[in-house]
């Protein structure tokens, strides 16, 4: 069956067990395995361009076993994130081993708690968007769904976007810039959506004061419970989850623009309006996350039914990779600034 090749993200909860349960190199294993052998990997694996025909499209559209599979994240990412409150105050670890185990943490909150609740916002029946929901509030990230739905995919590639980097932008300024924009657009987005419904922002139907309110009752909790080491820990998990789907923001839309008329509008959202990668160990961890051009195009459709197309601007390797080289801003302007004179 074509969907279990997903079922290899069970890696992650795996070598994250690995981290909670380890000490000295082995709690940064999660680390090691997602950002230096999956990166290795991918210069020896062939990317995969192909795509369903349309039988076998309307088959795999069908095929709830996708489905099923995001929906045991959420049981995953609780448990692992309850395992971590504990994980991490465990008697005489090192600073070394605590970093690992809060980085370890963090993948969780990037791979699983945004993207999979990334894909499940996405989705038109409540119930999806709910788990999402939850998955987004372990990482304290509950702001992208307003702001990711109604905005970024309304203005990607436009100096509108905050998750849009532009050329020659630096990736540690991007974060700050990415991050508190969206936060304060989702504001705007949903007090805009109160005043069209004739409702005070404040209103339970205002869905960036139950995000607000839910955040806080979390980490109250864990204060009151765990106490303030552990709180502090999981800020810090929860900062690297958030630091990783900026980053891949980033890689996804850097220095793409759309075309303005004369009369200052935007042309459509189209597939060479986003970075893609068929390299397909990635593609696979992420839930085909990096044919992003695709999902830009047609946002509501399933992750597995994502297509690879010519017209895409193609990055020269895969997503853990591509992060890797963002972080070295010279090199990464050097590779990816080539790539856009070639498409422009």
């Amino acid at each position: 069956m074509k969907a279990l090749k997903y079922f290899s993200i069970l890696i992650l909860p795996i070598v994250v067990y690995i981290s909670f349960t380890s000490k000295g190199w082995l709690t940064h294993l999660p680390a090691i395995v997602f950002f230096g052998l999956v990166p290795f990997l991918e210069f020896f694996i062939k990317p995969n361009k192909e795509n369903f025909t349309k039988d076998e499209e309307k088959l795999e559209k069908e095929n709830k076993l996708y489905t099923y599979l995001l929906y045991l994240t959420l049981p995953i990412q609780i448990c692992f994130l309850i395992f971590f409150f504990y994980a991490i105050q465990e008697p005489n670890l090192t600073n070394g081993e605590i970093t690992g185990r809060i980085f370890a943490m963090g993948i969780m909150c990037g791979v699983i708690g945004i993207n999979v609740g990334h894909e499940l916002g996405h989705r038109n029946n409540r119930f999806d968007e709910f788990i999402g929901e939850i998955l987004l509030l372990t990482s304290l990230n509950t702001h992208f769904l307003p702001y990711h739905n109604g905005g970024h995919h309304y203005n990607v590639a436009t100096p509108k976007d905050a998750a849009t980097a532009r050329k020659n932008e630096i990736l540690f300024i991007f974060w700050i810039r990415s991050h508190f924009t969206s936060y304060f657009q989702a504001w705007s987005l949903e007090n805009k959506r109160m005043k069209e419904l004739g409702r005070s922002w404040f209103h339970h139907q205002n869905r960036m004061v139950i995000y607000t309110l839910c955040n806080i009752i979390l980490l109250v909790s864990i204060y009151l419970i765990f106490g303030q080491f552990v709180l502090f820990a999981f800020l810090a998990a929860a900062v690297s989850g958030i630091i990783l789907l900026e980053t891949v923001n980033y890689i996804e839309h850097y220095g793409l623009l759309r075309k303005q008329n004369e009369h200052g509008r935007y042309e459509r959202v189209k597939r060479n309006h986003s970075w893609n990668s068929d390299h397909q160990v990635g593609q696979v961890l992420l839930f085909n996350l990096s044919r992003h051009s695709d999902h830009h195009y047609n946002g509501s459709k399933h992750y597995q039914l994502l297509k690879s197309l010519p017209e895409s601007p193609q990055m020269p390797t895969g997503y853990p990779g591509m992060m890797l080289l963002s972080f070295f801003p010279p090199l990464w302007f050097w590779v990816m600034n080539k790539k856009l004179k070639q498409i422009s």
